[in-house]
């Protein structure tokens, strides 16, 4: 049996002719107006991941058991 090799890949060699064309363009300066450009953030901010919840619980039980 074998198991995960802990030592990464190394890059393969792409298939002859096979190329990138990627470009970098400049569109111009936009200009934004701060006033409407952003909505409002009257929403409620999301809820926590599961992670944080049990951080918080852990640290709440804590403290009540002081």
């Amino acid at each position: 049996m074998s198991g995960p090799s802990s030592a990464p890949r190394g890059e393969h060699t792409p298939r002859p002719g096979v190329t990138w064309n990627s470009t970098v363009e400049w569109t111009g300066e936009q200009l934004v107006d701060g006033e409407t450009a952003l909505p409002d953030n009257d929403s409620e901010p999301p809820r926590p991941n599961r992670a944080t919840r049990r951080a918080l619980a852990r640290a709440a039980r804590k403290r009540r058991s002081r």
